[in-house]
């Protein structure tokens, strides 16, 4: 099936072959021909399941140029707004329409301006609140609306803002909702704001076949060691290493380049142009080291990245299913690694309770200690030079000026080692979870042996 017999009309067929889009996704074949026959609808998919493009192609279809504000789409982070509205305006190239990004951090005129002669508006909850409540839109033509992400938006406690929104659009509208997972505030959405929604799920372009999935047991102490090992032996085209908190993405970043390791970073404390900034030289360059928090896990198209690595988990098992989600996409191979130390046990036994996926342990090899620089010398913008993510990722080290020293470098002791003395071995004693051949493989029974958090 193509998408010419979705019926999608050949002004955006075009668009979308000239992107090197030919064949509709799973959720595309779904949700297309639904939204184009005026039906409200409710999309389930995960990460990497083509859902922009499932109600962007058919949303686009509908909208008439210089009409007025035709179709608002809502996401919970600046991020998305803008790859979205990058991405509906690669779709709707031939349409000639316009669009406007909305999103807090920024002057609030040029916006107002953007969306006068613009049909179709891209925004983050809070700042379309702010621009309804001071009247600077016309909603009045509105044909669609669309809440991306739904789950994420409630999550980071943005459902009355969203209630608000709803309340203030016309009654005579399309209203599209797709997420991951469907909450009770998500329902009650449905039942106060669509008629008859058809639903139309789909999983994950991430299919098992491309996604490898593996994990190290490691001391905390010696995360990062085992990262820089990880980072100059795997053949690395494009790497995100996920960490659950801000400080964490500093101090990483940090002390990569203090390895000569070129890496950037992405949270949701830096300044909106260095973040937006960042995203794009990512997408740009087709190579290099992104150190990032959640606010890159969730929704963020980026093309090609080969390795995911977890440093460490965060408490929301479904993170791990987002995180993951960022390799292995359109029928490429892609690798995760997660590095698991005592303090990712629940969690992690959590994830693989819920998922039924396979990941294998592979066993520690030898590699040189690191000292880990645990202060935060750096500016807010975390900026350490003009080096982005071209040329050499792991090549000659940086110049600083606190002229500290990487540490005696002795060599990693697999094995036996105990973790009492001083030594880098993983524990030793029989029983241990990390030694139980059934852990991490799908389906098994999880360990209960000493070390594992029941």
């Amino acid at each position: 099936m193509d998408f010419k017999q979705l019926g999608v009309q050949d002004a955006i067929v075009q668009a979308l072959h000239q992107e090197g889009i030919t064949e509709p996704t799973l959720i595309q074949q779904k949700a297309i021909p639904e939204v184009l026959a005026g039906k409200d609808l409710i999309g389930r998919s995960k990460t990497g399941s083509g859902k922009t493009a499932a109600f962007g192609i058919p949303a686009l279809q509908l909208i008439t140029p210089k009409q007025g504000i035709q179709l608002l789409v809502l996401a919970p982070v600046r991020e998305l707004v803008v790859q979205i509205a990058q991405e509906l305006q690669k779709f709707g190239k031939n349409l000639h329409l316009q669009s406007a990004s909305v999103y807090g951090g920024v002057a609030i005129g040029p916006q107002i301006d953007q969306m006068a002669s613009s049909e179709i508006v891209v925004s983050t909850p809070g700042r379309l609140l702010d621009h309804l409540e001071h009247d600077n839109m016309d909603l009045s033509t509105l044909k669609c609306v669309v809440l991306d992400e739904a789950d994420k938006m409630v999550e980071m406690g943005f459902i009355e803002d969203i209630e608000r929104i709803l309340t203030a659009l016309p009654q005579k509208k399309q209203v599209l909702l797709f997420g991951a997972t469907i909450s009770e505030e998500i329902d009650r959405l449905k039942q106060k704001h669509m008629t008859e929604p058809v639903v139309v799920e789909a999983e994950a372009q991430v299919q098992q076949e491309f996604l490898q999935q593996y994990f190290y047991t490691v001391q905390q102490k010696q995360k990062f060691s085992l990262l820089v090992h990880l980072l100059k032996k795997e053949q690395i085209q494009q790497g995100i290493i996920f960490c659950s908190a801000r400080s964490t993405v500093e101090l990483v970043q940090k002390n990569l380049r203090l390895q000569g390791i070129k890496a950037e970073m992405i949270h949701g404390k830096l300044s909106q142009n260095r973040r937006l900034r960042t995203i794009e030289d990512f997408h740009q360059a087709g190579q290099g080291i992104l150190v990032a928090s959640a606010v890159a896990a969730r929704g963020l198209h980026i093309d090609d990245v080969s390795h995911v690595f977890n440093y460490d988990l965060s408490q929301d098992p479904q993170e791990y299913i987002h995180r993951v989600g960022r390799t292995a996409r359109a029928g490429k191979s892609g690798k995760a690694i997660t590095l698991l130390s005592e303090r990712d046990f629940d969690v992690f036994r959590d994830i693989l309770s819920r998922y039924r996926m396979p990941v294998e342990e592979l066993p520690l090899e030898n590699f040189p200690q690191l000292r880990f620089d645990a202060r935060r010398e750096f500016s807010e913008e975390g900026n350490f030079g003009n080096s982005r993510f071209g040329g050499s990722r792991f090549g000659g080290r940086p110049s600083y000026s606190s002229g500290r020293s990487e540490g005696e470098r002795r060599p990693f002791r697999s094995g036996s080692g105990s973790s009492s003395g001083g030594g880098y071995g993983r524990s030793s004693g029989s029983g241990g979870w990390q030694n139980n051949p059934n852990y991490g493989r799908a389906g098994r029974t999880l360990p209960s042996a000493p070390g594992w958090r029941k």
